[in-house]
């Protein structure tokens, strides 16, 4: 019996979704997939146009990455999609092996509305893909991928801006007035600080 390999997944994406598509390919190597993408798998040296179309020849499955600024990208629609779109035309019908994925809401490409979508930025959004991708597995006898609890996608979040009047917790000034002689003694803060008030000089 052959030794079954791990599904292998191509990711299609327009220069504009570079950072969102390589989160998504770190997010799928966590499913157990073999993805491929050109900032990892496009080895300098190679001709380019021959890499990504022996890689389209012999994956899977095609992730079609879209967002607002990719679908209005001149030229996109026209190479690594039209490629894709070829392959699947070869597909028997109702085969999984395109999916367009969507980073945020956004309007399909013509061409790619007869698709069913999967939308990344939604909360159910990598679990549906997961679904697709164990399908696929299954029909190629591919290593189907680990999509228990499949986790969201990883959207970067900007952190909070600080409050330039925050302070840290022990940052902050006390004003203590003191009436009576206390020399010598010791004057409990709070939060287990202590202070020692002596005389100085003698005094």
């Amino acid at each position: 019996m052959a030794k079954k390999h791990p599904l292998k997944v191509f990711i299609s994406y327009a220069s504009p979704d570079r950072e969102q598509a390589q989160r998504l390919h770190g997010d799928l190597l966590g499913l157990g997939v073999a993805p491929w993408i050109d900032t990892e798998d496009l080895l300098p040296g190679q001709e380019w146009k021959m890499a990504i179309s022996h890689a389209l020849d012999s994956t899977d499955i095609v992730l079609i990455c879209l967002s607002k600024n990719s679908i209005s990208k001149e030229g996109y629609v026209q190479k690594e999609m039209r490629l894709a779109l070829d392959r699947a035309l070869e597909m028997p019908p109702g085969e999984v092996f395109l999916i367009p994925c969507r980073f945020e809401e956004c309007d399909l490409p013509f061409n790619l509305r007869e698709y069913q979508v999967v939308d990344l930025f939604s909360e159910n959004g990598m679990r549906m893909l997961g679904k697709s991708l164990s399908a696929r597995a299954q029909k190629v006898d591919a290593i189907s991928p680990n999509v228990t609890g499949a986790f969201p996608f990883e959207t970067k979040k900007k952190p909070a801006p600080r409050s330039q009047t925050a302070k840290k917790k022990n940052d902050t000034n006390v004003e203590i007035h003191i009436h009576g002689n206390v020399t010598d003694s010791n004057l409990i803060l709070g939060d287990g600080n202590q202070a020692e008030i002596s005389s100085k000089n003698g005094e």
